[in-house]
């Protein structure tokens, strides 16, 4: 067990709903933020993402002002907030900061609603009410209230994912749903000052909780800390078992703790038995499956980005746009030639992607997926262009989907219960590494192209993206060539004797 100084740290928001998540999460917040994994590529990609939500947000609101000090000036922020609550001109504040006893808060928008009176208004990127926003809002709404300020509406804004934009300007009041969960907080006040002194006690001790990872660890949040818990533990930790953690919950009150001491009597799905047999496992079907693809076959993956503020008419936030493709093309006498497409336009792709695609792709061969994601792409695509709509219907009656094949027919144990192309390709085809890419997973990619097509200055930076983008994307497609030739290896009969 750490041990650490204990002292009595200033409480906030964001560690409040770190301690609401798990005790050891916020002890290590204060003690020992250097346990934290670091903040990676596709972490930082949804904060900037954040940022702009919330920056947007603020424009529903011409006239409001923005505390512009930071959090490490709580006492000139404390004033600005005085400051502007007091004129009477000012509709709204932006970051207005408030301090009761030792919690110090940052509110998103504090909007005048009378003479007297305010409306709190939080602001999130996702597009529903979530447990988790209630307890977010209640520690805001406390703590305004020992203030002394009068809340009239405790609300929550956040993204309304029916918005169709139509070009022009982005309609503010569409993009956004305001949702009034006074009634919903308010009877939840009377809770947080328990709560408050809870963790304040709890941040008195000198060792941290004792609490083990399990399910909390991911919700609502994923915790930084998860991997520091974690590290000690073995690969075949019970908590590795894939599926409903239900019946891993369930095996631990009974101090199972390892996938190998599972009792036999235990129901288990056949991907959970897969995983505790940890053996490999071939279908007698692989072979004849393998064989049901028609040359030449084409092996396509797409990348997308999901844009929060719809940037292209007749979209939505959140709307996956196709950017990039990659299509390894095998013939039958097993040659291999590839092609790709990289839009670095700002404009929309869309229709430029879907013509070059289907000139890729022609008429003839299987197209290998890996999942059922290109198909929704490519639904997607001929919805949004009616000119080739028949063109891109016709390629999805032509998807061979690996997933699908691999998931029925064949298991490794370095699979470790997963069958994500991140854990089968290493497996199979070690020779073939994503850890050895500039970009290593798609919410990266998507990051990297927001990135490099509407940020990026430098030609020099933006073209070393560029070849990170298509590396990423070929690798993809590559592989799934690999794994075919591999699987068909494995599918062959030993011979006897």
């Amino acid at each position: 067990m750490t041990t650490f100084i204990p002292r009595t740290p200033r409480l906030s928001k964001s560690r409040f709903l770190s301690g609401q998540q798990c005790d050891k999460r916020l002890y290590f917040e204060v003690y020992a933020p250097e346990f934290a994994t670091k903040i990676d590529a596709q972490r930082q990609a949804m904060l900037n993402m954040g940022k702009q939500i919330g920056d947007t947000a603020q424009l529903c609101f011409p006239g409001g002002e923005l505390v512009t000090e930071g959090y490490r000036q709580s006492a000139a922020a404390l004033e600005k907030t005085a400051a502007l609550m007091a004129d009477p001109e000012i509709p709204a504040i932006f970051e207005a900061a408030f301090q009761f006893e030792d919690t110090m808060i940052r509110v998103d928008i504090l909007e005048r609603s009378g003479e007297q009176s305010w409306r709190l208004i939080e602001v999130k990127a996702s597009s529903r009410v979530k447990a988790v926003h209630h307890a977010d809002l209640s520690v805001q709404a406390y703590v305004l209230q020992g203030c002394g300020i009068p809340i009239s509406n405790i609300c929550l804004m956040h993204m309304n994912r029916h918005y169709v934009f139509q070009g022009g300007d982005v309609d503010l009041r569409q993009l956004f749903m305001v949702e009034d969960l006074t009634e919903d907080v308010r009877p939840r006040l009377t809770e947080i000052p328990n709560r408050l002194a809870q963790l304040r006690e709890m941040l008195t001790r000198e060792t941290a909780p004792e609490i083990e990872p399990d399910g909390h660890c991911h919700s609502p949040y994923e915790c930084p800390f998860w991997e520091h818990c974690t590290k000690d533990k073995s690969d075949r930790w019970i908590f590795h078992l894939p599926g409903t953690k239900e019946v891993v919950r369930r095996m631990r009150k009974q101090g199972i703790e390892h996938i190998d001491d599972i009792p036999s009597r235990v129901k288990l799905s056949m991907l959970q038995q897969r995983m505790k047999d940890n053996v490999e496992w071939c279908s007698p079907e692989l072979q004849q499956v393998l064989e049901s693809v028609q040359y030449p076959v084409h092996h396509l993956d797409f990348e997308t980005f999901m844009p929060a503020i719809p940037l292209y008419p007749r979209t939505r936030p959140y709307q996956p746009i196709p950017t990039q493709w990659s299509n390894h093309i095998e013939s039958e006498d097993l040659n291999l030639r590839h092609e790709k497409f990289l839009y670095t336009d700002p404009r929309d792709p869309r229709e430029e992607l879907a013509v070059a695609l289907i000139s890729s792709l022609g008429t003839e061969g299987s197209i290998c997926v890996y999942s059922d994601y290109e198909k929704y792409v490519l639904t997607a695509l001929a919805e949004a262009l009616p000119a080739l709509r028949a063109e891109l219907l016709q390629i999805t009656h032509r998807l061979w989907d690996l997933l699908a094949v691999i998931q029925n027919h064949y298991y490794h144990p370095g699979f470790s219960g997963s069958f994500s192309i991140k854990s089968v390709l290493p497996t199979l085809v070690p020779s073939l590494s994503y850890q050895n890419l500039d970009i290593q997973n798609g919410a990266t990619a998507s990051g990297t192209y927001h990135h490099m097509v509407f940020q990026e200055t430098d030609w020099v930076e933006r073209q070393r993206l560029e070849t990170a983008l298509e590396e990423y994307c070929a690798l993809d497609t590559l592989g799934m060539v690999e794994l075919r030739r591999v699987l068909s290896e494995k599918a062959q009969p030993i011979p006897e004797g």
